[in-house]
């Protein structure tokens, strides 16, 4: 089930019970774990910037970024967010962040903080098959 406005999308996945958001284009590119309450927020039709401002709320899964302040980038946060999202008109933008980087960056910004349990528990199985 999709909700959708100028710039966003959001879905609930009926088989797995969660739910999703994307928003954004040229200058960046949002992906999101969303609760049901912040789905329930959004409202057909509604702007980017209002859409986006709630879903900012969840779980991020990508982010892409080519704003013109700097080299373009892209930080995948989880690495399942194909299979969650295969519906997401995902974009690319620059070199995508090490593991090492985007693992730094969810512990230091407290925006990140959701990620953090996910993150180290892919870390904890890097550092397994590297030993």
């Amino acid at each position: 089930m999709f909700k959708t406005g100028s710039g966003w999308k959001a879905c609930f996945d009926e088989e797995s019970g969660r739910y999703f958001g994307e928003y954004g284009g040229i200058m960046s590119y949002h992906l999101f774990e969303i609760t049901k309450e912040i789905y329930e927020q959004l409202a057909e039709g509604m702007s980017e910037g209002d859409a986006g401002s709630i879903m900012h709320d969840g779980r991020h899964l990508y982010m892409a970024v080519d704003d013109r302040c700097g080299p373009p980038y892209t930080v995948v946060f989880d690495d399942d967010y194909e299979k969650l999202c295969p519906w997401a008109n995902v974009m690319k933008s620059g070199k995508v962040w090490p593991d090492e980087l985007t693992d730094a960056a969810v512990e230091l910004f407290a925006s990140e903080k959701d990620n953090r349990e996910q993150r180290r528990r892919k870390r904890e199985e890097r550092s397994k098959q590297d030993q």
